[in-house]
This record gives structure tokens, C-alpha cells and sequence, in this order.
């Protein structure tokens, strides 16, 4: 497993400190310092393996660490807030993920035998040690970046190779889930979709929780199980975080921001921006912008 950790690290060198794009479909590197503001954000599902370094999400009131060759499964999409730390002889931070598509998962478990159901109530988010098969795999796919005419034939055979030794580990469930429709994953899945999409609007619950054919409770009990937040706490940390980026983007002041993402009171988002980001809008945003010029002078 060391000699697949050392190539995958030197196949991966590449990365800048941002998501870095590899050439292979859904296939994305990062290395080194990210900025604060770019790991507070929504989280796509994913799979991410940690080659050096290690990292801390944080999704509501749950957090994980995430170590070197530990990989970690993230089901739904989350707003979460991140830190990513070097290792303790100090080389950089450095990872590797793979975004899931439903769609693809759900074809090669038509592939498989059917398995007993997935768990109750339980996270949309986990951590798991890597096996010596699940990193081969990663070997082989990543090692298409220096191969670039091959991605289109062989990326396709290795993407299910790794959703495949991923299905075989304790996080199994979890893609199984995402890709049959009746789950009740499935169902928290599509209504985080519709919040993503019309986060500004008013959120009626009851009718979120008849589009997607669960009791008001039992709806409750698994979005806060899926995402560690309520449904009105997920779309406060959705509008806060699209807030903070139109701010970034100098898309107006904090008063027309939050009204564009939502809120009715400006001094309630001000409130609860201070809260979420340890700062108001306005300091926070001139925080960030300095920082970053300081890591470009």
C-alpha cells in the first residue's frame, strides 16, 4: 500500500490549492493551503482520498478527521466547513476525489447481486480506512493523467472498478442508496436538491416532505440523520453561503445581498452571517480579500 500511496502522491504533484481538474472525467485533484472561504462551502457527492496531510469537515454538529490513506464518502450535498493541515514532517496537504453520478452507480449495481437494505437514520457522511484493492484502482485511473489518450477508452472500466471496491466497504450502503430511487437517502437527496435550487424561497416543510413521500416526521428524522441539520438549518447555511460569495463577487451590499438569498430582515442575516462566519458581512469579506492578496504578493 505505501508504494500506491507514493505514486498516487507523485501522479497528483500537479495540484494547485484549489480544486484542479486532471483530464478525467469527474476526476479532480487539490494540494496545499486552501483558503478558509473555499472549504465553507456545499459539498457535491463525492469520494475523496487523502494521500498527505489530513483534513477536518464539520456538517452541522458532526465533525470528522480524515488522515492520510483514509477515504471518505459523502452521499448528499452539504454545506460543511472544512480545514485542511499538512503532515507532521510538513509537506502539504494533498487529495484526490471522484464526483458521483447516480446514474452511473446505479448501472453497475444492475450488475450485482441485490443486498439487503440500507441503514436507518444514518449520515450522509463518513470515513473509512483504504484496502490495498481500492487503491490500485485509484493507481490505474490516476495514472491516465499522463496518459490522456487512453482516458476515454479505460477512465469509463476504471471509474467502475472504484465505485465497485467502494461498494464492497463499509460505505457500500451508501452509494447503493444514492442510486435507487425508494431509499429513503434517495428521497432526502432529491428534496437537499430542490432547497439547492430554490433557497431562496420560503421553505414549507410538510410540503417538502409530501414531494418526496414521507411523513412530516419521519422526514425530519432523516434529513437531520442524512445531513446533521434541520431542513430550515440547511437552507439558512445554503443562503448564508451563497450570501458570502455574492459579496465576494461584489454582487451588492449586505443589505440587497440578503434579500436576494432570502432573508426578510437585514439585520436578522447580519445577525446570523456573525454567527456562521465569526464575523459580519462586511468585515468578513474585507478579511477574506486581504488574505488574498497577501498570498498573491
Amino acid at each position: 500500500m505505501i508504494e500506491h500511496l507514493e505514486e498516487l502522491r507523485r501522479l497528483a504533484a500537479g495540484a494547485e490549492n484549489r480544486r484542479t481538474e486532471t483530464g478525467i472525467p469527474r476526476i479532480a485533484m487539490v494540494q496545499g493551503e486552501i483558503p478558509e472561504h473555499d472549504l465553507a462551502a456545499v459539498y457535491d457527492p463525492m469520494i475523496n482520498l487523502i494521500l498527505t496531510g489530513s483534513k477536518t469537515m464539520t456538517v452541522g454538529d458532526r465533525s470528522l478527521r480524515y488522515d492520510p490513506a483514509t477515504y471518505f464518502v459523502m452521499s448528499v450535498d452539504l454545506p460543511a466547513v472544512g480545514a485542511v493541515h499538512p503532515s507532521e514532517r510538513g509537506e502539504p496537504y494533498l487529495a484526490i476525489s471522484l464526483t458521483l453520478e447516480p446514474a452511473i452507480v446505479a448501472d453497475l449495481l444492475a450488475d450485482l447481486p441485490k443486498p439487503a437494505g440500507g441503514a436507518l437514520y444514518s449520515p450522509g457522511f463518513s470515513v473509512a480506512p483504504v484496502t490495498a484493492d481500492l487503491l490500485d484502482a485509484w493507481v490505474r485511473m490516476l495514472r491516465l493523467i499522463e496518459r490522456p489518450e487512453d482516458v476515454a477508452a479505460l477512465a469509463p472500466a476504471y471509474e467502475r472498478e472504484l465505485l465497485y471496491r467502494v461498494l464492497q466497504g463499509p460505505h457500500g450502503w451508501m452509494l447503493r442508496d444514492i442510486a435507487a430511487p425508494g431509499t429513503a437517502l434517495a428521497r432526502i437527496g432529491n428534496a437537499i436538491r430542490w432547497i439547492r435550487l430554490n433557497f431562496a424561497a420560503p421553505l414549507r416543510v410538510e410540503a417538502l416532505a409530501e414531494m418526496v413521500a414521507l411523513s412530516v416526521s419521519a422526514f425530519h428524522r432523516h434529513f437531520k440523520a442524512v445531513t446533521a441539520l434541520s431542513p430550515l438549518q440547511y437552507q439558512k447555511r445554503i443562503r448564508l453561503l451563497h450570501a458570502r460569495s455574492m459579496l465576494m463577487n461584489g454582487e451588492g451590499n449586505a443589505t440587497s445581498v440578503a434579500f436576494g438569498v432570502g432573508y426578510e430582515s437585514a439585520t436578522q442575516f447580519s445577525r446570523e452571517y456573525s454567527r456562521f462566519f465569526g464575523l459580519p458581512p462586511s468585515k468578513d469579506t474585507s478579511r477574506i480579500v486581504k488574505s488574498l492578496r497577501l498570498a498573491t504578493s
